[in-house]
């Protein structure tokens, strides 16, 4: 009994080699092996950026890091948007290439023919697919599903709550200027607070406060993960999804997109509460303005089309 036990384990383990250092010279060969794929991959795929972004124009770059350098020294004594100053819109009127290392790459568009060009639906092999670049019944479902949206009596009442955060940001500028005086303040922070500010209130109906309110962790999640964003494109490493995913870096990126995911699924989760409710159904018809969130819940999409609901639930009535 004992030597048919024995056999039948042996010829289980049979495909396992008996020496040890046979699975390490495995290992060796196979990793050997990915990386000459890997290299040859980046080679052919540098080799077709650069033939595609070699007939535009741009600053010299470096044969390694590209313009890596370039945006470094452009964050430490600025904004990012001096890539796009008057003088580099002089010198390259039209677009010019900007190269994070040498297997990522982005073309910076100034000329309005160019981006005619770019999101026409001609160009849809230069952009991801969406409702600029759709086409056939597809492009017509979302059309309709986001037209009632963008109506000029749904629209009409916005200015109203635009207005409101733009008076929001002058009485923080006010606290921060002196009056009297002649002082220079970075506007980018504050405009993009009001412009997050004005996006919560028209398309959610959220109240957040964020311009005031430095604290909310909403906020913080949002320009962390933009900051995020800039460092990966900076540091070629992490230009590697595999390397990023099990970086430091990665990590927090993960855990900030689940916390912003968090607070947008719990917006609209909270709403649909509202939307079983008989009575704040009720009220939501008689809203003089629907806000974004409103009308895509509002209207269903069944069996792929769009069903046609009430009127109430399209336009807001003045």
């Amino acid at each position: 009994m004992e030597p048919v036990a024995e056999t039948t384990l042996n010829s289980s383990w049979s495909w396992l080699p008996q020496d040890i250092s046979q699975i390490f010279y495995i290992v060796v060969i196979l990793s050997f092996l990915y990386v000459v794929l890997k290299g040859i991959q980046l080679y052919w795929w540098n080799r077709y950026l650069v033939k595609g972004l070699s007939c535009f124009p741009g600053p010299p770059t470096h044969w390694l890091y590209g313009h890596i350098k370039m945006v470094n020294s452009v964050v430490q004594h600025g904004s990012l948007l001096k890539l796009i100053s008057p003088q580099m819109t002089k010198t390259y009127p039209y677009c010019y290439p900007i190269w994070y290392g040498r297997f990522l790459a982005f073309l910076s568009i100034n000329h309005p023919e160019y981006a005619k060009a770019v999101f026409s639906r001609n160009g849809k092999k230069c952009l991801t697919y969406g409702l600029l670049i759709l086409n056939g019944p597809k492009w017509q479902q979302h059309r309709r599903l986001l037209t009632p949206g963008f109506h000029f009596d749904v629209l009409k009442p916005y200015v109203t709550l635009m207005a409101d955060s733009v008076k929001e940001m002058l009485d923080v500028l006010e606290k921060l200027i002196p009056k009297h005086t002649t002082v220079s303040l970075e506007m980018f922070e504050h405009v993009t607070l009001m412009t997050f500010d004005t996006i919560m209130k028209c398309a959610f109906s959220y109240q957040g406060n964020c311009q005031t309110d430095r604290n909310n962790a909403y906020i913080n999640t949002v320009f962390d993960i933009s900051c995020m964003i800039m460092q990966r494109l900076k540091t070629p490493l992490y230009h590697s999804d595999l390397i990023y995913w099990f970086s430091s870096q990665g990590f927090r990126f993960r855990k900030a997109c689940k916390l912003a995911h968090q607070h947008t699924d719990n917006v609209i989760r909270e709403r649909k509460k509202y939307l079983k409710n008989e009575k704040e159904f009720e009220k939501i018809l008689k809203k003089r303005r629907l806000d974004f969130l409103d009308i895509l819940l509002c209207r269903s999409v069944i069996t792929g089309r769009v069903q046609c609901v009430p009127r109430p639930f399209v336009v807001a009535h003045p």
